[in-house]
């Protein structure tokens, strides 16, 4: 894909994961009751990041889990006839606690609703808060992130793409491509 724009590089991702990672501990008091669950894909090596600087802080790392939410979204049928399932792994109860739902994008918000969802069938938190590297708005449901890297305005013609070396890019980083088609919008 051809980029517009390179809106974060690798510094730049970082400090927005320093800078999040103390507003999860003072919202939370600590992290005591604290995981954090990152939406595959790109969701999971982001709250991995911040779980870890939470532990330079705190001293103690909060457990971290996955969720894959392919079967709760509200366009599974219209992905491929076999989609992609990368798995969910929650090794801890998430009965009572004070869940960090970790993704890369915040867009129309249906990827969240799918999660809220998925997190309902497994267990009922005291509460979820959601974290994202970036919020590019446009929503369709009266969904916000409490934790935000970067607030970035767009349009439906672009689409925010997150390039992290975990999953194989060449470097951390976040531009601004064109959208290729409406089905690849529905991000």
């Amino acid at each position: 894909m051809k980029e517009k724009a390179r809106i974060m590089d690798d510094r730049a991702m970082t400090r927005a994961i320093h800078r999040i990672a103390p507003e999860i501990i003072e919202k939370n008091k600590g992290t005591k009751n604290v995981v954090m669950i990152g939406i595959q894909r790109r969701g999971v090596p982001i709250a991995k990041l911040l779980a870890d600087h939470i532990k330079l802080v705190e001293g103690e790392r909060p457990p971290t889990g996955m969720l894959d939410i392919t079967f709760y979204r509200d366009d599974l049928s219209l992905l491929a006839e076999h989609p992609v399932i990368n798995g969910t792994d929650i090794p801890f109860n998430i009965t009572g606690r004070d869940i960090v739902l970790v993704d890369d994008v915040l867009y129309s918000g249906r990827t969240v609703r799918a999660a809220l969802d998925a997190l309902g069938s497994i267990g009922r938190a005291d509460a979820v808060q959601l974290a994202v590297l970036v919020d590019r708005g446009h929503r369709e449901l009266p969904i916000r992130a409490d934790y935000v890297g970067k607030n970035l305005p767009t349009s439906r013609s672009e689409k925010v793409v997150v390039y992290l070396t975990e999953l194989g890019a060449d470097a951390d980083a976040v531009a601004i491509v064109p959208a290729p088609d409406a089905a690849e919008e529905a991000r």
